[in-house]
């Protein structure tokens, strides 16, 4: 037994209280040792209520702005990672070695973390988001739309599977919480009894608002029957289990939204100029050895299927079988441990089953599943499997090895003759999650990844000049897109700040420019501004979206291109030829520089002297619309668009409107000024 663990029936945390079912517990047992855990069961909960609860608590979360969502998700975060060691010494029971729970845990803590930091960065410190840019819908400038993101107000319910009980909760959480929905977390009760205990964690801090997060440890009952349009379901798990549940009456009848992450078919693929002289040769059996072992192969991004070039096979399956023969199986603790258990003896049983399926079509060429070879542990008690590597020497013929996933340590060797044959093999998997290639030649990387591209949610390239810094082919990663089409569930998580859209409705929205802005918060073109004294002299707290300057003219003299010319260096022959400016199809002479342009703009837009403003970090969307010629003038307006005040800080960052026109009020050049701003000035 676990030191300082005492078997106990898990509780839900349900409308604000921690609940015991009143049913019939089941067991959960080590999976290394076979000693008792815990017991599970929901029996006697009231799923709608729980529902209706979380519903109900949305507004808290609604209430609060984007950056004050990251800023909780940062501190639980930091709280959550102090109290890992604790995590770490029950995630032992799930079969995982020190090694496999930092992926949970420490994976699953950053994952908060990277989002509560990308959050801060990318989205500004409002509750709405928009969407793209807006869309003039009358030459006046009277009517235009824009897209807006609302958090739904309904509940995110998570039905997550039994590998990665603290990351397949958490990488869920960050998005859902960020976006503003509350949610109900429903752990694979094999191993939620760490999830269970993450939760009190979570709970104890008190950093979220009360029915932000609850949960349920069991079966989730008649929830289901319960969804609504503004709920979301997401299930990461077998495919079947999901098709089931995509079916739902209520599901389908409400619409409501259902994303799917499904164990899936990878594939690794070795180029054919990888030869076991080169690099990418070594890397590509150090990936798959690694791949393949991972929490014991229990992973839904795992390698289930080698794809080498034929000329390779020999060399590919006895490195492999060499390397995979020398993975010590042992109880996880253990510090000479290189794989644990799979998560329970049923799981054991299943994975044989499916082995058994897949040597119908490829010959067992590594590992023995009948017979298990243990360093530490009891080969019977603990859910132990050692490497099982399968060689199909007919892949383009074969069906159960794209079709059956031994959710294990286990994969197929498949020979392909030529490079076309690479993405028609990896088609046959149906869509999966990850597929890695290892090549140095560029053009079989092209020819490949466009191949796959359209069957896979994720493609890594692999070789040796990436070899020190690729995060490896089985890394769900917080700013990329994880899930995939056909087989994989057709899904999708993550993604960086993509992830926050799913819990959120996109809805166009028309109308005259000021009242569009008073729905967005920000300044659009043909709304109202007020002039009074210089926008720069004024703080956060006196600055007003639509605060504006309209400058005084300056002209462009020939003389103001040479010296720009001559001082930056920029010799560009359409600002220093004539004749040759007159050819280009787009001037009429020569041309003042465009940076010019944006520099004597600033000239004439600045406030020198010291004030609220602190710092100029960028421009974003500059344009340049119209040539400008000596002897032209340039008149600037700009207007404060968007207002971001710091949640965590004592500025907050300013966006303006820049507009450069000529003589003839003409366009020139559009841009927005990104400035840092304090909250408070004192003069």
């Amino acid at each position: 037994m676990l030191d300082g663990w005492q078997p106990r029936a898990l509780e839900s945390y349900v409308c604000g209280a921690w609940r015991k079912g009143q049913g019939t517990a089941k067991p959960l047992h080590d999976a290394a040792t076979g000693d008792l855990v815990a017991e599970i069961d929901s029996t006697g909960l009231d799923f709608a209520e729980a529902l209706a609860h979380g519903r109900r608590s949305g507004a808290a979360l609604r209430a609060l702005t984007v950056h004050e969502r990251a800023l909780m998700l940062k501190a639980l975060g930091l709280k959550l990672m102090e109290q890992k060691d604790e995590f770490h010494a029950l995630s032992l029971a799930t079969g995982a070695t020190p090694k496999d729970g930092w992926i949970d845990i420490e994976g699953g803590i950053g994952t908060l973390l990277n989002y509560a930091s990308k959050a801060r960065r990318e989205l500004p410190n409002t509750r709405v988001l928009t969407d793209g840019v807006v869309e003039p819908l009358s030459k006046d400038a009277t009517f235009s739309a824009h897209h807006i993101l609302t958090p739904l107000r309904g509940v995110a319910v998570h039905i997550n599977a039994f590998n990665f009980p603290l990351w397949g909760m958490l990488e869920k959480l960050a998005p859902n919480l960020l976006a503003g929905m509350p949610a109900i977390v429903k752990p694979a009760s094999q191993t939620a009894y760490l999830t269970e205990l993450m939760v009190r964690r979570i709970i104890e801090t008190g950093l979220l608002p009360e029915g932000s997060l609850q949960l349920i440890c069991g079966g989730v009952g008649d929830l289901l029957d319960h969804v609504t349009g503004q709920d979301v379901v997401t299930f990461t798990g077998s495919a079947s289990t999901g098709q089931k549940l995509r079916a739902h009456p209520a599901i389908i009848r409400e619409s409501t939204r259902f994303t799917m992450e499904a164990d899936s078919l990878n594939a690794c693929i070795l180029g054919p100029d990888a030869t076991p002289e080169s690099p990418e040769f070594d890397l590509f059996i150090r990936e798959v050895t690694r791949e393949m072992t991972a929490k014991a192969g229990q992973k839904c991004t795992a390698i289930r299927r080698v794809i080498i070039p034929r000329a390779q096979a020999g060399a590919v399956r006895d490195a492999l079988a060499a390397k995979l023969s020398e993975v010590a199986v042992g109880l996880p603790a253990d510090p000479s441990t290189r794989m644990g258990a799979l998560a329970s003896l049923d799981q054991r049983a299943d994975v044989r089953a499916a082995i058994a399926q897949l040597a119908n079509e490829a010959e067992i060429v590594g590992g023995d599943p009948d017979t298990v070879r243990v360093a530490t542990g009891d080969a019977e008690k603990g859910a132990f499997l050692n490497p099982v590597l399968l060689y199909g020497d007919q892949p383009m013929r074969a069906e159960a090895i794209h079709a059956v996933e031994a959710f294990g340590p286990v994969a197929t060797l498949m020979p392909y003759d030529d490079l076309g044959e690479v993405t028609e093999l990896a088609a046959k998997g149906k869509g999966s999650l990850v597929s890695s290639l290892f090549t140095h030649a560029p053009e079989v990387a092209e020819e490949v990844v466009l191949g796959l591209a359209p069957f896979h949610g994720r493609v890594m390239i692999g070789n040796r000049d990436s070899a020190k810094t690729s995060t490896g082919h089985g890394s769900p990663l917080p700013m990329l897109v994880h899930g995939g089409p056909g087989r994989a569930g057709g899904g999708e998580e993550l993604g960086g700040m993509r992830g926050l859209h799913h819990y959120m409705q996109r809805t166009a929205v028309q109308g005259a420019p000021r009242l569009l802005g008073a729905v967005t918060g920000r300044w659009l073109n043909g709304a109202e501004a007020r002039r009074d004294i210089h926008p720069f002299r004024k703080a956060l707290a006196e600055l007003r979206i639509g605060d504006q300057l309209v400058t005084a003219a300056r002209e462009i003299t020939l003389a103001d291109i040479e010296h720009f010319a001559e001082f930056t260096g920029d010799t560009f022959y359409a600002h220093m030829d004539e004749a040759a400016a007159r050819a280009n199809p787009f001037f009429d002479g020569r041309v003042a520089h465009g940076y010019l342009i944006v520099s004597f703009a600033a000239g004439l837009f600045v406030q020198p002297d010291p004030g609220p403003v602190l710092a100029n970090y960028g421009i974003d969307n500059l344009r340049f619309l119209t040539p400008v010629y000596p002897g032209d003038t340039l008149q600037v307006t700009l207007t404060c668009k968007e207002i971001n005040p710091r949640a965590d800080g004592e500025y907050g960052e300013v966006r303006w409107d820049c507009q450069v026109r000529n003589q003839k009020d003409e366009l020139v050049a559009l841009y927005d000024v990104l400035t840092m701003v304090a909250k408070t000035w004192a003069a």
